[in-house]
């Protein structure tokens, strides 16, 4: 069965959540176990998504076994009957042809640090490649930093899928996704040109007290933010409703920096649309080694 892996922006957690819980087609989700995740897990479990969560290094053991925990149990009970034994086992095959996925969801604000953001994303595609039949990067360029993954990972055996808009170009970041493209990013920018703007996805705006705390971003320092000319607070509607305070986050946060609160439309259709395509290249890619 396919392994389509992810490895995941943080402040994408919503999007991610989104796709992978309208997925039917996921034989079996299994999200890398670290402290960040708490959250992305309790957004899966909202949709119905139960995943198997487990560190990094034992996802390989995890994918190896490839029965449902209640093929298990099953099979125990059908074990005296051979014949139904073997239906059942032919059943669990047949929707094994389906896909598996790896989500690995990396932690908020390493885009503070570019270089740093590049190691850990090349350090996990490194180590996902060995058991996937391809990454989707869940990330736009991020300030270009990953703007060479595909020609610097042109011979690890593992195709590369990225987040893109309708022209094909990779994305440049979170809330270029939300807004539907760079193009619709730049025209967002152009619409405020003169008055300095902060984009306010509904996770940014639930993360923006501990980011700023934890790692002093200069995105969200207090003294850079009570500028003056920074007077706009550009609440993004991705359609999305895991962040039940969306709202109430965006207002605490225009208060605080005396900014003015406008609405801009968004959507999840790049996450959707770059998830299909992982999807559909990677089994486009598959049968061709099989």
């Amino acid at each position: 069965m396919p392994v389509l892996s992810i490895i995941a922006c943080g402040m994408l957690e919503d999007e991610l959540a989104h796709v992978l819980s309208e997925d039917r087609e996921i034989k079996q989700l299994i999200v890398v176990e670290n402290r960040n995740n708490f959250g992305f897990l309790r957004k899966l479990r909202s949709g119905n998504c139960t995943p198997h969560t487990v560190p990094l290094e034992r996802v390989p053991m995890l994918l190896k076994t490839g029965f449902s925990p209640e093929f298990k149990t099953i099979s125990k009970v059908l074990l005296p009957f051979s014949f139904l034994g073997k239906i059942y086992e032919k059943i669990e095959s047949k929707a094994g042809n389906r896909i598996n996925v790896v989500a690995n969801l990396l932690r908020l604000g390493l885009h503070t640090d570019l270089e740093l953001l590049k190691s850990e994303v090349y350090k996990n595609v490194r180590e996902m490649a060995t058991f996937s039949d391809g990454i989707l990067i869940f990330y736009g360029t991020c300030g270009h930093v990953l703007g060479e993954l595909e020609k610097d990972f042109v011979d690890i055996g593992c195709p590369l899928f990225f987040m893109k808009g309708k022209d094909g170009e990779i994305i440049e970041d979170c809330i270029s996704a939300a807004l539907g493209g760079n193009d619709a990013y730049a025209g967002a920018m152009l619409a405020c040109r003169g008055k300095g703007t902060i984009y306010l996805t509904p996770m940014w705006a639930s993360s923006w007290k501990t980011l700023e705390k934890e790692s002093g971003s200069r995105d969200l320092n207090y003294r850079y933010l009570k500028n003056p000319r920074y007077c706009l607070a550009a609440k993004i509607e991705t359609g999305l409703s895991y962040e039940s305070d969306f709202h109430k986050n965006v207002q605490e946060f225009a208060l605080t920096f005396g900014m003015k609160i406008i609405a801009l439309k968004g959507s999840a259709e790049i996450a959707e649309q770059s998830y299909l395509a992982a999807k559909r290249n990677m089994f486009l890619n598959f049968k061709k080694h099989i």
